[in-house]
């Protein structure tokens, strides 16, 4: 009892006399974003920490997505604070004077800029006062994380460990394979569904998939123990009479089986047995921090202001769209030439203006809207190209082997048909 109420007061007494220098002394820019640069890399050993354990409890996990939405706040905020001066001097430098005079398009949603009430130097003591709190409320966390798995060893850069994970989704990850290896009382015959309910291209297919590849989940229902996965992939809605006729004639699979339903309709939640999973698009503060991170790859982008500056202008572009990240960070990071990042951000700035003048939204809103989306080439921008939809197809399937990326920015080569690469990372 006597620890315990020594520790309570001990924390009480920094938490007092942090407030108390805030409140007496007014720090300067430098001072705040000094500090705030030094206490996300300590929130950053404690995500990265975590990104290589098979963490299974949903509390840490929790808490773990709490310090993970502040650190990329944070560091969505510093990034504004470091790089907004870039704004003016490179509009008025002669490479840049064509692709930042284009005024900006304002229908990004997941756009988020600093608050304009807010003072710059506000928004980053409010984060690092946010982020303080939260790794002194985190010291338990990080002894509990050391009793955890490992899931494969750390590599030489963040970069090549986010190719080897889905973003963002670790604890959507963990429920899904909890739900899977949960065994029901002896007796019970019912087959268990888990419904996942989102957003067009919000990743529930990708989700499905990256659970599949874990080895807990692929041990569980290999051949030796007869059980069976199936994964029910819905386009539209589905009436109470066919989903009975669909249940019925899976009544006769093995014990222990499962069944996962994806759709971005809400009415396929009262088919579950188990509570539905419902997933949103990532933050755009965590947007940028997954695009910053594959643009740049092993490069320090506080050593490169102005490529930092245009990468913030191109991820809004994308309007979150993690299949637009991984083909276009992957080309930036190929061509590393402030030029050519130049002529990018001016094209695709371009191309937004157009689609939203004549068809009203961003192309991934309109394809999620069921609608075509229509795209101009770089090279030509006479050629227009039409999405209609995106799908799989089987291996066997004869496709060229054409990327969209070329297709926008290089040359087409002559075919008709088109598929888009397939990412790296497990994450859209």
């Amino acid at each position: 009892m006597e620890t315990l109420v020594s520790a309570v007061l001990g924390e009480l007494a920094i938490r007092s006399i942090n407030f108390f220098i805030r409140s007496t002394f007014k720090p300067t820019s430098p001072d705040v974003e000094d500090r705030l640069r030094r206490i996300l890399l300590r929130a950053q050993v404690i995500v990265d920490e975590a990104m290589e354990r098979q963490i299974t409890n949903q509390t840490v996990l929790q808490q773990l997505h709490m310090l993970r939405d502040a650190m990329h706040r944070g560091y969505y905020i510093l990034d504004t604070f470091r790089y907004q001066s870039h704004n003016n001097e490179e509009a008025k430098g002669q490479v840049l004077s064509h692709s930042l005079s284009l005024s900006k398009v304002n229908f990004l949603q997941g756009m988020c800029l600093p608050r304009k009430n807010t003072p710059i130097l506000e928004q980053l003591q409010k984060s690092f006062d946010d982020l303080s709190s939260m790794i002194l409320d985190a010291q338990e966390l990080v002894v509990f994380l050391t009793s955890y798995p490992r899931l494969y060893r750390q590599p030489y850069s963040m970069h090549l460990l986010l190719g080897n994970c889905m973003f963002g989704r670790q604890m959507e990850s963990e429920l899904v394979i909890n739900f899977l290896l949960h065994t029901r009382f002896y007796g019970s015959k019912e087959l268990e569904v888990l419904p996942i309910v989102g957003p067009g291209l919000v990743g529930k297919s990708t989700l499905v998939a990256h659970v599949c590849e874990d080895e807990r989940v692929r041990d569980h229902f290999s051949e030796s123990y007869r059980r069976l996965l199936v994964v029910v992939e819905l386009v539209g809605d589905l009436n109470k009479d066919a989903w009975n006729r669909l249940y019925s004639a899976m009544q006769h699979v093995p014990s222990g089986s499962k069944v996962i339903v994806t759709s971005r309709s809400d009415k396929i939640t009262k088919f579950g047995t188990t509570q539905a999973l419902r997933m949103k698009y990532v933050s755009c503060e965590a947007y940028w921090y997954f695009f910053k991170t594959l643009t740049f790859g092993s490069t320090d982008p506080e050593t490169h202001p102005r490529f930092a500056h245009l990468a913030m202008e191109i991820a809004e572009m994308l309007n979150g769209c993690f299949i637009g990240a991984n083909m276009t960070s992957c080309m930036l990071r190929d061509n590393f030439d402030i030029r050519f990042w130049c002529k990018v951000l001016a094209f695709l700035r371009g191309l937004m203006q157009k689609h939203v003048s004549r068809f009203g939204g961003h192309p991934l809103e309109v394809i999620n809207q069921n609608r075509p989306a229509h795209l101009w080439r770089m090279a030509a921008p006479s050629e227009r190209l039409v999405l209609y939809h995106l799908y799989q197809h089987p291996s066997q399937e004869e496709v060229p082997e054409i990327k969209i990326l070329d297709m926008l920015f290089g040359s087409p080569g002559g075919a008709k048909r088109k598929r888009s690469k397939k990412s790296r990372v497990m994450v859209c």
